[in-house]
C-alpha cells in the first residue's frame, strides 16, 4: 500500500510540475506578447511548486531517491552499517514528525491570511507541510521496521 501512496505522490507532483509550467508559460507570454501579466500566475506558480516538492519530497522517503551521505555507512562493519541506516531512517522520521507538528501549526496560523492575487488561505499553501510530514514519518519508519527485521549480514561483532 505504501508503494501506492508514493507512486501517486510521484504523479501528483509530475502533474504539478506541467501545470506550474503552463501557468509560467502563460504569465511570460502576458508580460511579453499582451504587455499585461496575469496577476494570479506567480502565487499560484510557487504554491504549485510548495505542493509537488513537499509531495515528491516524501515519495523520496520512500523510495529512497532523496539525497543521502553514505561515507560513514560505507565506512563500517556490515552490522554497523545496520545500525547507522537503521538511526537515519529514524532521524527522517523524527524530522517527518517536527514536519507534521509545526507545519500543522503554520497552517493554522495563517488561515486567516488572504493569498494577494488568488483570494485563498495562505493556510492552503502550508497544507502539505503537515501531509508530507506524516508521509515521511510512516515511510521513513517502515524502512526502519524492514531494517529492524532483516538479519545482520556478517554476524555479529
Amino acid at each position: 500500500m505504501l508503494d501506492k501512496v508514493s507512486e501517486w505522490l510521484v504523479r501528483i507532483g509530475a502533474a504539478g510540475l506541467v501545470i506550474m509550467t503552463g501557468i509560467i508559460g502563460w504569465q511570460v507570454f502576458g508580460r511579453f506578447v499582451l504587455n499585461s501579466s496575469p496577476s494570479w500566475s506567480e502565487p499560484a506558480a510557487l504554491i504549485l511548486m510548495i505542493w509537488y516538492v513537499l509531495f515528491a519530497a516524501a515519495a523520496g522517503v520512500r523510495e529512497g531517491f532523496h539525497i543521502r551521505i553514505a561515507l560513514l555507512e560505507n565506512m563500517s562493519s556490515p552490522s554497523r552499517a545496520r545500525i547507522v541506516r537503521l538511526g537515519i531512517h529514524l532521524l527522517v522520521a523524527l524530522f517527518g514528525a517536527v514536519l507534521l507538528v509545526f507545519g500543522t501549526e503554520l497552517a493554522w496560523l495563517v488561515r486567516g491570511n488572504v493569498i494577494p492575487g488568488l483570494g485563498i488561505s495562505r493556510g492552503f499553501a502550508y497544507l502539505p507541510l503537515p501531509f508530507s510530514g506524516l508521509l515521511m514519518m510512516v515511510f521513513a519508519l517502515a524502512h526502519a521496521r524492514n531494517e529492524w527485521r532483516t538479519a545482520p549480514a556478517g554476524g555479529a561483532e
